[in-house]
């Protein structure tokens, strides 16, 4: 089973080839349940290769693309919901693209390895904000050490605002 061995996954940057691999993974009923559309999703993507505030990645495992994740800093965009957050602080979104994979504790395991690669380079907590709805990704990322903090509605939706800090445990006063 996946979720027992200790998977190592990389993460590449999203070239302009990989958006068609993209947009199929939007399709996928698993992922167009909580992305908007693929063309406006592949538009923003296509727009995030060249990003400063956003880096789009894909997602590989024994050198195969399996999904999508990106890394943004709240506080490179104006009137970013989440610039509330401590200066540092680097948000993440993903998608397990390949339907075979999903339920097999990869979402938790890709999260904790890549969120252990934001707090080497110095963040000082990450979050993440999953639709309230999707109890399979909130289940995931409690998995990987985030607690909710707070609840959000903003232009991105309804949505559970996960954090985890480099210290360990998200600060008790913002649980």
């Amino acid at each position: 089973m996946p979720a027992e061995r200790a998977a190592l996954y990389d993460f590449r940057p999203v070239t302009e080839a990989d958006l068609p691999m993209i947009a199929g993974w939007l399709a996928e009923p698993h992922v167009a349940e909580w992305w908007d559309d693929p063309e406006t999703e592949i538009a923003q993507i296509r727009e995030h290769i060249d990003s400063i505030s956003v880096e789009p990645l894909i997602i590989e495992l024994d050198g195969e693309p399996i999904g999508y994740m990106q890394s943004y800093d709240p506080h490179l965009e104006d009137g970013h919901p989440y610039s509330d957050q401590p200066f540092g602080t680097l948000g993440i979104d993903l998608s397990i693209g390949r339907p075979e994979l999903v339920g097999r504790g990869h979402g938790s395991a890709i999260v904790r390895q890549f969120v252990e690669q934001l707090f080497e380079e110095g963040a000082p907590r990450v979050i993440i904000d999953p639709d309230p709805a999707n109890g399979r990704a909130i289940r995931a990322y409690e998995k990987a050490g985030f607690r909710a903090i707070d609840r959000r509605r903003s232009e991105y939706g309804d949505a559970v605002l996960m954090a985890i800090d480099a210290e360990g445990d998200a600060e008790e006063g913002n649980a």
